[in-house]
């Protein structure tokens, strides 16, 4: 396979890739070759970059987003509920499933009863743009054998009941709505995610595996409750899959902190309006509990991805890391001390962060943070200290797509407003180093995920990078999506 006549940066001069099953072999400028017989594809003066890498997605509850109510619309719970209410009526016996709504600043606080009161008996399942709340009817809540006084359940409970849910669906189905949603990436550039679905990851793509291959490279986490049996079968990061080689064992996840959505991201300062010990988030995990768990994957070759959002819980991260000797991720990183940003490259941790969750949360942030001392969404600051950022989205929390995170971090506005904290702007080349998963440019002996955009982003606006063209997805030398033009 040959992808001719294409750019390998923003100056225009054309060259033709070769690849060789999933490796490029060489790299010629264009018009050199004679006939060879030789599959190839027009890239019509594109750019060829590295394929994008969706560094935190959650797979399953992406797919199942795509299908279900959306409920982001929503100004206040009463909204929520009716918007469901449609649904609800042709439902039947069936769980009507909803996505996206955002409560930090509704007037009222969600709750069972005002499903009840506008559809009863009705079996209703809300899920919080954060994926930290899920809401819950009282119908549900009985069927899922769960007593509970409001039915909105956060954080560590709402993991346990999302699997519940996953349990009723049919094991099939979902896996084919996955594999669709593969697709879906891949026309998005995507070459390669890090799922981070709250299951038994490794089981779950050994099985869906069986109804077809992903469009994409999939590094699988694995959760504390799966970490000793990975540990049993010494899997490592890394180690590829005997079944498909788009498949590799990725990270242990570790959620320390909430959101700050719910206000349980874990902060130094009190947050406004919240009394008590939860005043200052909440910490899932004891210092000593955290070190325990990066230790002991470390040891066994697992690297630890620490979910870490308030300042105080980046803190506590940083400092498992540091004494257990090893380097890893912090997932969002979306508050931090200024004396601990340089600690990340200090200590070799890497900053897996989510450019459109600054946008999407710059109102909310400004609300519960501003006036602190600590950095908000300081991807500039982490740039310029040394560290190693990767770009993601957390779908469905954002819609996966990859120009839209670059032209998040490149302009740090999403809308028709001025940039919010310009100075936390990453420049272009980082920034499309971070949403390929640390790959800058393509180099011969480079593994073949590649992608083609009609015209290379430094050519684009903030109007209209995030709407660049993907010509054409190739993952491990196949092409996986061509655009019809």
């Amino acid at each position: 396979m040959i992808i001719g006549n294409v750019a390998l940066d923003g100056s225009g001069a054309l060259f033709d890739i070769e690849l060789a099953g999933s490796v490029i072999v060489s790299i010629t400028p264009s018009g050199g070759r004679g006939p060879t017989g030789e599959e190839v594809f027009d890239g019509g003066g594109g750019v060829a970059l590295p394929g994008f890498v969706d560094s935190h997605v959650h797979l399953t509850q992406w797919a199942a987003a795509r299908r279900r109510i959306d409920v982001g619309p929503a100004s206040s719970a009463a909204d929520a509920v009716a918007l469901v209410y449609p649904y609800v009526r042709t439902a039947g016996e069936s769980v009507v499933r909803a996505n996206g709504f955002r409560d930090a600043q509704w007037p009222e606080e969600p709750h069972k009863d005002l499903i009840e009161n506008a559809l009863p008996g009705a079996r209703v399942a809300m899920t919080s743009m954060d994926l930290h709340t899920l809401w819950l009817s009282p119908a549900l809540l009985a069927d899922l054998g769960i007593d509970h006084p409001t039915g909105v359940l956060r954080d560590v409970d709402g993991l346990e009941a999302v699997m519940a849910l996953e349990a009723m669906e049919d094991p099939a189905e979902l896996d084919r709505a996955v594999l669709d949603a593969t697709a879906a990436l891949a026309v998005r550039g995507v070459t390669g995610v890090v799922d981070f679905e709250f299951a038994d990851n490794r089981s779950v793509w050994d099985r869906r595996l069986s109804a077809g291959s992903p469009a994409v490279r999939v590094d699988t986490t694995v959760w504390p409750q799966w970490l000793d049996e990975a540990l049993g079968r010494g899997d490592r990061t890394g180690d590829v899959s005997a079944l498909s080689d788009l498949i590799r064992r990725g990270p242990l996840k570790v959620m320390l902190d909430g959101s700050l959505n719910t206000r349980t991201a874990c902060c130094h300062d009190r947050y406004p309006g919240v009394d008590g010990e939860d005043a200052y988030g909440l910490l899932l995990e004891s210092r000593e509990s955290l070190f325990e768990l990066v230790a002991k994957a470390s040891r066994g070759g697992i690297a630890a991805a620490i979910h870490a959002i308030g300042d105080r819980a980046n803190g506590v991260a940083l400092d498992a890391f540091e004494r257990a000797g090893c380097g890893g991720r912090i997932e969002h990183a979306q508050q931090i001390l200024p004396e601990d940003i340089a600690r990340f490259a200090a200590l070799g941790v890497t900053a897996s962060v989510q450019p459109q969750h600054a946008m999407s949360d710059r109102d909310i942030a400004e609300d519960l943070w501003s006036g602190r001392r600590s950095v908000a969404y300081g991807y500039g600051s982490l740039h310029r200290s040394g560290a190693t950022l990767l770009f993601g989205s957390d779908a469905p929390v954002s819609p996966p797509e990859p120009l839209a995170a670059v032209a998040a971090a490149v302009f740090r506005t999403d809308d028709d407003r001025p940039p919010w904290h310009l100075e936390e702007a990453v420049p272009l080349d980082a920034s499309l180093r971070a949403a390929s998963g640390g790959r800058g440019v393509l180099r011969v002996g480079d593994v073949a995920d590649i992608v083609v955009l009609v015209e290379h982003p430094e050519h684009r606006s903030a109007d209209d990078l995030a709407e660049t063209e993907v010509r054409a997805t190739f993952c491990a030398g196949a092409l996986t999506h061509a655009s019809a033009g």
